[in-house]
Parts: structure tokens; C-alpha cells; sequence
């Protein structure tokens, strides 16, 4: 054949035009997938909110206590007439309707009563703060510092030098852009938008490593359990955390199989949610970060080559830039001057025994006292819940030190475990307490996020056993056995979730000062004046004082521990030395 018959030989081969080929269409799976996702956040955001906002046209006088349980008991209705449609098309769905159709409604479900679970709670602090327009806690304690930093925001003076600036800055804008520079007023709004959005922005989280019921399981008892609506920001970023240490994790191993560029973005997208929750609150980073950092070089592909470890360093060097780029204002400003921050409030659960993280009491033990606080247990002071809850841990160390999510748990369990220890030894010492009795919130979650898991392996272990004992002679089991039991849990957890929020609700009910519980800060919100200068509609009394000023919050200066929930008498028993004059 002739080279005008080839038409290839005549031409140099570098001279040969080479056309880019057409970009990928993206994939039919993948594009359901996000839609999906989507979906779920879409519906659980909505639910919880949705709720919240229904429950403010709730009329009783929250100062009274038949007007509480009256407001209670209304959230519960509505709460009914919202959870009971869904779970009647999870089962019809179930039993009646194909895998994928099914598959998608039991999905929107969970995320309906993930965000339902919360929404009880915010509606019931909407209930609580019915006629005042401030926040709960009014000017006092931590709202009134929040307060004071955002108004300090708004007049220029800048962010603070150690407390994260994330939601300081967003309740300045807040309350420049809806309430005419009232912070206290925009706190009311950020309290209840974000306490309902807490389990919708939980689950979502565990989504990204379990299935819908699973992820439900353990982001409905840890949302509505931890949940603070005072600062509910705090703890949103430690329940999300957890999960997002393990999808870390879960990349890691996945690494060596992922492109340079999918293994970098990934990376950075993390790494951008890790920046955005350090801007919120950063504790939680400082409690998990020396067991996170064991787990990260344990599950790094050492013995699996060059292009492993290029891809782990990828993802692990674009996680770290991306968090410290968003993260980058506090980070530099904790590093110049938090060298010298101690932290000497001593409260109610510095005075526990240090091994009990069942439970707290805040600074609020209404009448409990150390001596007769943690309740008794059944064996040498643990409870049968905190058996159940260790049995877990014994199960998820046997079957689960393969599965990241279960390694992510364990290292944010054992690092605060450790440091806890750490500080409350040195506590007398130092003369510093460290917030260390913060470390029992994530204690007792990961305790809870393992026993969900172990009850998830031991079902997939008994299931890999049954398989196998009938592969020779099948068994025939009932038609749709697996959605009935998942339809069938879902009702459980909508009861819990009922339940439950109801009791997060209720502590939160207003209460007076003589009884020094949780319901003191309602209380407060209703002595202040609105901004006419008149009463809210239920002040105590029909009286309240004006509002005090703002100034930026100053450090204390204090050298010794400040004991606070001591009487003046009791001061030398529980701190030594003279007590403070004055």
C-alpha cells in the first residue's frame, strides 16, 4: 500500500494534530447521589426550623408552671401530628413500594425526625422566652460576654484575642442588619435558629460515614443529650467533629486509590470544615488533636509504596493548609497571646469525683451537693447504662479497629480521657482548672457513638454468620424483613426523640433564683426592659431594670482558683487558703 494510500506516513508524528478529548459527562449516579444529599439536608433543615418557628405562636405564660407543662404538652401534639405522616410512608413504603423508592423515602424520613428531635428543643425555648425579645441568660454569664465581644465588633474594636471570632462576628452582623445594633436581642434569634438546625447539622455529619438509620441513631440522642441553647454553636462544632474525623480517616485509607487532583480536593474540602469549626469554637480541637494525631499516623499506608503515601501526603497536607487558611485569624492571634491564658473558675463539676462522666451539672446543681452527686450506681457507683455503655467499647475494640469511624471515636475517647486526668491532677498546683470538665460531653458522646457502632457490627456479624450456617439449606425469611426492621426502628427513635426533647425542653423552663438550675437563665431574659423601655409581657412581678451598657470583657486577673457555687463559710474547705473579701 502506497504512503498516499496510508495519508499517515507522509506527516512527522509530532506533526499530527492531537484534539483534547471532550470532557466526561458527569455521572447519572453521582448527580442522583448529591441530589439526594441534598434532599436531606434541605428536608431536616426545614423540619427543625419550621418547627421552631410554629411553636413561637404558642400562648402561655411561660413564668408559671401550668403555663409550662401547657406549653410542653402542645410541642408534643404538633410534634405528633408532624412525625406520626412520616412514619406511615416509611412503612407503607416498606412494605408496599420498590428498593429505590423506598431507599429515598426512608432517607427523607431520618432526616425529617433528625431535624424534628431539635426542633422540640428550640421550640420549647421559643415557649420559655415567649414575650421578652432577649436571649436566654439576659446580660449575665457567658451570653453577656458573648454580647459584650460582638458589640465591641461593632464598634471597632475588633475581634478578641483568644475566644474564637466565628460566632462573635456573626451576632454583630446579626444584630446590625436585624435589630439595630441589639445584641441581645440578636442573640434570642441565633439561639433558636442554630439549637434547631444542631440535629440537622449532626446528622448530616454521620451521613458522610453511616446509612440514614445508623447515622440517625447516633445523631438523635447526641444532638438533643448536648444540645446547649445558650451557646449552642459550642457544642454543634464537637458533635460534628467526631464524624468529620472520621471521614478523614475513611480518605486516608482510601488515598492510594484516588488521583492526586480528587485526593486534593477532598483534602481541602475537609480541611475547609475543620477551619470553619475552629472559627466557632476550638476546645474541642485542643481535647481530640493528640489521639487524632496517633490514629492519622497509624492509618498512613507506610508499607504500601511511593504513590500511597504521595496520595496520603496529598490529602493530609491540603486538609492542614486549607483548615489553617480559614482558621488563619484565630490561629494567629492564639498563637501571639494565649501562651499566658489559664482558666481558674472552679463550679458544681470541679468538685466531682473526675472519674464520673455520666452526667454535670453545670454551675447549677439546684439542690444537689458533691457529697450526694453522682447519683449511686448499681455496681461500685456505675450505673447499668454505663455497663451497657463500656460493653460497647469492649465489642467496637474486637470487631471495629478496622473501621475508621470507630478508630476516629476511640482516639477522640482516649485523648480527652487522657488530658482530663492531666489537668484535674494538676489542678491544686497550678491553681488552674483548664475547663477540663468540658472533656465529659465528649467522653460520654464517643461512649455513645461506639455502642451504636458495636450494635452495628454485631448485626453485620450475625447476618455474615447466618449466611454462611444457610448456604446449604436455605432458610426463607419474611418478605422485606430488613425495611420492616429499619421502618420498625424508625418509630423507636421518633419516640425517643419525642421524649427526649420534651426533657431538654423542660429543664429550661424559667425558674427564679432560689432553686439554681437551668431555668435561671429564662428567668433572667424576662427582668430586662424591652427596647421602649417597657416590661416584657411576663416579667416577674410586672417589674424589670434597664439593661446595663457594654464594655469589652477583660481577662481576669486572678492568681488563685475562683470557687464558684461556695458559700462564703464553706470557702476554705473546698479551696483552701482565706476566702476572697468583699
Amino acid at each position: 500500500m502506497s504512503d498516499t494510500a496510508t495519508g499517515a506516513a507522509t506527516l512527522p508524528a509530532q506533526a499530527i494534530p492531537l484534539e483534547p478529548p471532550p470532557p466526561r459527562p458527569p455521572s447519572p449516579v453521582r448527580s442522583h447521589r448529591l441530589l439526594a444529599v441534598s434532599a436531606e439536608g434541605a428536608v431536616a433543615l426545614a423540619v427543625g426550623i419550621c418547627f421552631m418557628v410554629w411553636a413561637r405562636n404558642i400562648h402561655v405564660d411561660p413564668m408559671i408552671r401550668i403555663g409550662q407543662v401547657s406549653g410542653l404538652a402542645r410541642l408534643q401534639f404538633r410534634a405528633a401530628l408532624v412525625a406520626l405522616p412520616v412514619l406511615g410512608l416509611v412503612l407503607y413504603a416498606a412494605h408496599r413500594w420498590s428498593p429505590h423508592r423506598y431507599r429515598l423515602v426512608l432517607r427523607l424520613g431520618c432526616a425529617a425526625l433528625a431535624g424534628l428531635g431539635t426542633g422540640i428543643v428550640a421550640g420549647g425555648i421559643a415557649v420559655a422566652l415567649r414575650g421578652t425579645p432577649w436571649g436566654i441568660g439576659g446580660q449575665d454569664g457567658d451570653p453577656g460576654t458573648l454580647e459584650g465581644y460582638a458589640m465591641s465588633f461593632l464598634r471597632g474594636e475588633g475581634i478578641p484575642d483568644l475566644y474564637p471570632p466565628g460566632f462573635i462576628v456573626l451576632l454583630g452582623g446579626w444584630a446590625k442588619l436585624f435589630h439595630h445594633n441589639q445584641v441581645g436581642f440578636a442573640l434570642k434569634d441565633l439561639q433558636l435558629l442554630l439549637s434547631a438546625a444542631f440535629g440537622p447539622l449532626c446528622y448530616l455529619a454521620w451521613r458522610s460515614l453511616l446509612r440514614p438509620v445508623w447515622a440517625l441513631a447516633v445523631a438523635l440522642p447526641a444532638s438533643i443529650l448536648f444540645l446547649d441553647p445558650i451557646r449552642p454553636y459550642s457544642h454543634l462544632v464537637m458533635v460534628m467533629l467526631v464524624p468529620l474525623f472520621g471521614r478523614l480517616l475513611t480518605e486516608l485509607t482510601r488515598a492510594a486509590g484516588r488521583p492526586v487532583r480528587a485526593a486534593a480536593l477532598r483534602g481541602a474540602g475537609l480541611g475547609a470544615l475543620f477551619g470553619l469549626l475552629y472559627l466557632l469554637y476550638s476546645g474541642w480541637f485542643v481535647w481530640s488533636a493528640p489521639g487524632v494525631l496517633v490514629a492519622v499516623l497509624a492509618l498512613v499506608p507506610w508499607r504500601r509504596g511511593r504513590r500511597a503515601l504521595t496520595r496520603a501526603a496529598v490529602l493530609l497536607g491540603a486538609t492542614g493548609l486549607a483548615a489553617a487558611a480559614v482558621a488563619w485569624p484565630s490561629l494567629y492571634r492564639m498563637a501571639t497571646n494565649g501562651t499566658g491564658t489559664v482558666d481558674r473558675y472552679a463550679y458544681f463539676d470541679v468538685y466531682v469525683d473526675p472519674a464520673y462522666v455520666m452526667g454535670w451539672r453545670y454551675d447549677r446543681p439546684g439542690l444537689a451537693d458533691w457529697g450526694s452527686w453522682p447519683p449511686p450506681g448499681d455496681l461500685a457507683g456505675q450505673s447499668g447504662f454505663t455497663l451497657v455503655l463500656l460493653a460497647g467499647v469492649g465489642v467496637a475494640l474486637a470487631l471495629g479497629l478496622r473501621r475508621p469511624a470507630v478508630v476516629a471515636a476511640l482516639a477522640c475517647l482516649g485523648s480527652a480521657w487522657m488530658l482530663r486526668f492531666w489537668f484535674a491532677g494538676h489542678m491544686q498546683r497550678d491553681q488552674a482548672v483548664m475547663l477540663y470538665p468540658r472533656t465529659s460531653w465528649l467522653i460520654l458522646y464517643t461512649l455513645l457513638t461506639l455502642l451504636v457502632l458495636a450494635v452495628l457490627m454485631a448485626g453485620e456479624g450475625v447476618g455474615s454468620l447466618w449466611r454462611r450456617s444457610t448456604a446449604d439449606r436455605p432458610v426463607r425469611l419474611p418478605r422485606h424483613l430488613g425495611r420492616r426492621l429499619a421502618a420498625g426502628s424508625l418509630g423507636g427513635l421518633m419516640l425517643f426523640g419525642a421524649m427526649a426533647g420534651s426533657w431538654s425542653a423542660n429543664r429550661y423552663m424559667p425558674v427564679g433564683p432560689e432553686r439554681l438550675t437551668m431555668g435561671l437563665d429564662a428567668w433572667r431574659s424576662h427582668t430586662l426592659q424591652r427596647a421602649d423601655g417597657s416590661c416584657p409581657l411576663y416579667a416577674p412581678g410586672h417589674r424589670c431594670g434597664a439593661p446595663r451598657g457594654y464594655t469589652r470583657p477583660k481577662d481576669s486577673l486572678d492568681t488563685r482558683i475562683w470557687c464558684g457555687n461556695v458559700s462564703y463559710a464553706n470557702w476554705t474547705a473546698y479551696c483552701g487558703g482565706r476566702p476572697p473579701t468583699g
